[in-house]
């Protein structure tokens, strides 16, 4: 795969060019350092939750319902419980002494089913034994007596009069919402998110053409290596929690207050983690594995299956109704959106994502009329949640389809006709939000560069297509760090991200290597752990390195600046004059390494320097939202009429990162997204019949292999550093998802003719199209 970087005019092969912004020499910032993790990884020597050897740790397993909706007549343990080996079985019955509700946004979800189940794989009941057969042995066991009930396994069934009502009141919102809750619980609506700007009506009556389409995307499962897998213990001393999960501080949060505990008896501790993409976001099996271990007063931990995993989480299925006016010349006038999202069963971050969509769908245009509407459903489905750039692809893929439309319509090159509207650096996108800090225009023509955009006309099979996705980061800034320097001058990092692959110990490792003038190994950060780590916010929303690495840069630079003081001292210099320089503080010709500054502070060949550092909002450039996430990509798409088939020859991804901290790390991750992009837009689709789940395994349910990569694939990385973060970094990782769908989509009508509005684009669905092509023809 080619990479390139962008800097002033760009450089090719990743060479070092002027920046835009004022030169800055760095040592270890800017590198492809090696994955400070990448050892223990790739020799197997990681532990994961389910790797762990805890003292006297039962295997549990859990009982799901089979039925989409049903009324709970009865459940019957007592032979499951007599079975020898079985410590505990957790029914409803056991749900008492602490509140048996959560969620992230609205409290609507029980520990277990408590009156009825609400989606196939909802919990029921679950079995701690002293072996996975045992506990297995013990499910087939137990009796559940079910009534049936209507199901809305639909939005359009969900919403439709007479329709089930899945939740008649909650028990109140989350801890950490941090958005007006507009929920209408009697029309099965979780969220409804508005956003709206100018008149419409009066838009679209200047307007010289009006285009209207409905676009549909699928269900999508995450689809880690690593399944849900949780450890937990319920003893004298609180609840110590063995997870897989990307927010501990949250989990810490709501296992405190469901179980009337505070904070400090409550301990999350996060190993390695096999991917998270948001399927491990907020609260999911924990409570449920907290309260058999409460139960069996034994530890308990529950490893998941990939097709249990399946019925826990997954992306938004959505329906996007847009409307669009436009002047003749391009200029674009009004639009208006309804798009409903299909939440599955409880509200999880449907809300949270219903809000995002609707920044997202309106698009980095200017458009001085708007009225967007966004609707988070309930069904009898799994519950859906965040997912890499929550609501993102669900909103860009109509809304940059459909760009192209309207640039067909006009007898304009969609390059063109894109370019004409972008917002410009400084312009407002959202209405009292942070402005656009990025130059979309420059990203856009380097993508239509990159891919020879106007040096291939479209053919009767084969044509070029690109696309502008761009995300407003709402993660709330609030992270802390600790930096400790010890008597050797080495040093520990302690900062609350979770790594889940994405590389964040490796670039906060670098910013505090960077700031203390040490090589990179002398710098350990280690995994989160609630009872001994600072707290963050969170993991998601492309945040780490921006936001936690603003708090990482702050300790560090406090343990500089007690450095200097120190050197001063020694040195009879001002500290404006020192640097630290290789593990040492430098003046002149003269050198006092950082374990020898640590033993002259405390007069002893021993104690330890430290360093806080606090990111929060309106300081330091943290406003909302953090930065605008820009990812841009361009298709070179091949179709065979005869079988559908569609062959990406060649795709380009763009990311404006701001500064690069591991260039390397950024590309990957990129090209990351970008795959996963090519997923949603050929294949994943998670289906249901009648409620009843089609394809929840890895037999039935396809992701993308190495066989589907682009023949060709190349990244570009702008940087400007313009961001808000350490050295000018902006968050990247999850726009690369955005522009794959309806790049590829457009690719495919510029040169059949055929404009597909549903995903996945399978061969026997472009084959369809084509074929209805042809009869109207």
């Amino acid at each position: 795969m080619a990479q390139e970087r962008e800097r002033a005019g760009g450089s090719r092969g990743g060479q070092r060019a002027a920046s835009l912004a004022e030169t800055v020499s760095f040592s270890v910032v800017g590198t492809a350092a090696r994955r400070v993790d990448g050892i223990e990884k790739v020799t197997g020597r990681a532990k994961f939750t389910a790797d762990l050897e805890i003292p006297g740790v039962l295997e549990g397993k859990v009982l799901r319902s089979p039925y989409p909706h049903a009324r709970i007549r009865a459940v019957d343990a007592s032979k499951a419980e007599a079975l020898p080996g079985v410590v505990a079985v957790l029914t409803r019955d056991d749900v008492h002494g602490y509140n048996p509700y959560y969620g992230h946004c609205l409290r609507d979800r029980p520990v277990i089913a408590l009156d009825r189940v609400r989606f196939v794989g909802e919990p029921v009941a679950a079995v701690a034994a002293e072996s996975a057969l045992a506990a297995e042995e013990a499910l087939s066991l137990i009796r559940v007596q079910y009534e049936e009930l209507p199901a809305a396994t639909t939005v359009d069934e969900a919403l439709a009069p007479g329709a089930p009502i899945l939740h008649e009141m909650t028990s109140g919102t989350g801890d950490f919402h941090e958005i007006g809750l507009s929920a209408e619980a009697q029309r099965n609506i979780c969220h409804h998110e508005h956003l709206e700007h100018g008149n419409v009506e009066e838009g679209f009556a200047q307007a010289d053409e009006i285009i209207e389409d409905t676009f549909e995307f699928p269900m999508v499962f995450h689809f880690t290596m690593e399944p849900h897998t949780i450890a937990a213990q319920f003893d004298d001393d609180g609840i110590t929690l063995w997870a897989a999960c990307q927010h501990p501080f949250l989990v810490r949060s709501e296992l405190a207050q469901m179980f009337n505990l505070p904070q400090s008896m409550v301990r999350v501790i996060v190993p390695y983690v096999g991917g998270g993409f948001g399927g491990r976001s907020y609260i999911k099996l924990e409570p449920l594995v907290v309260a058999l271990a409460r139960k069996a007063r034994r530890p308990v931990r529950v490893v998941q299956t990939a097709a249990e995993s399946m019925l826990t989480a997954r992306r938004h299925s959505a329906r996007c109704w847009i409307k669009t006016g436009v002047k003749r010349d391009g200029t674009l006038v009004a639009k208006q959106v309804e798009l409903y999202l299909d939440s599955g069963a409880f509200a999880d971050n449907g809300p949270r994502v219903a809000a995002r969509a609707a920044t997202r769908v309106r698009g980095p245009y200017r458009l001085p009329h708007v009225r967007i509407d966004v609707y988070a459903v309930y069904t009898n489905t799994v519950p859906a949640g965040s997912f890499r750039s929550i609501g993102g692809p669900q909103s860009v893929w109509p809304s940059e389809s459909q760009m192209d439309m309207i640039a067909e319509r006009l007898g304009l090159d969609p390059l063109e006709f894109r370019l004409k509207n972008l917002v410009h650096r400084g312009e407002e996108v959202k209405p009292g939000a942070k402005p656009m800090d990025a130059d979309l225009a420059m990203g856009l023509r380097k993508v239509a560069s990159m891919l020879g955009w106007g040096r291939q006309a479209p053919s009767r099979t084969r044509a070029l297509g690109l696309a502008v996705g761009v995300t407003d980061s709402e993660a709330m800034p609030v992270s802390t760090a600790i930096v400790r320097l010890l008597a050797d001058g080495s040093v520990v990092l302690m900062a609350g991200s979770t790594e889940m692959g994405q590389g964040s110990r490796t670039v906060l490792s670098q910013i505090v290597a960077e700031e203390l003038g040490l090589p990179l190994n002398r710098v350990m950060m280690r995994a989160t752990d609630t009872a001994v780590t600072p707290f963050d916010r969170s993991t998601g929303a492309s945040r780490s390195t921006t936001v936690m690495g603003t708090a990482v840069q702050a300790a560090a630079q406090d343990v500089r600046r007690q450095l200097l003081e120190i050197g001063a001292e020694a040195f009879g210099a001002p500290t404006d004059e020192i640097v630290l320089r290789d593990g040492a503080l430098v003046w002149r010709d003269k050198r006092l390494e950082l374990g020898k500054a640590v033993a002259r502070f405390f007069g002893i060949p021993g104690g330890e320097i430290i360093g806080r550092g606090y990111a929060r909002p309106g300081h330091g450039g943290l406003q909302l939202p953090v930065f605008w996430e820009v990812g841009m990509g361009g298709a070179d798409v091949e179709v065979d009429p005869e079988t559908g088939e569609v062959r990406l020859r060649r795709y380009v991804t763009l990311a404006d990162v701001g500064k690069a901290i591991n260039p390397a790390q950024c590309e990957g991750q990129d090209e990351g997204a970008a795959m996963m992009g090519i997923g949603h837009t050929f294949f994943e689709s998670l289906l249901y019949e009648k409620g009843q789940p089609l394809n929840p395994n890895l037999v039935d349910y396809r992701v993308p292999t190495f066989a589907d990569l682009p023949d060709e694939f190349e990244s570009a990385l702008i940087e400007n550093q313009d961001g808000p973060g350490p050295y000018g970094v902006k968050g990247m990782g999850e726009a690369g998802v955005l522009s794959v769908a309806p790049a590829v989509a457009s690719a495919i009508a510029r040169s059949t003719g055929v404009r597909i509005k549903q995903l996945p684009l399978t061969p026997e669905r472009v084959w369809r199209a084509l074929r209805g092509q042809a009869k109207k023809g």
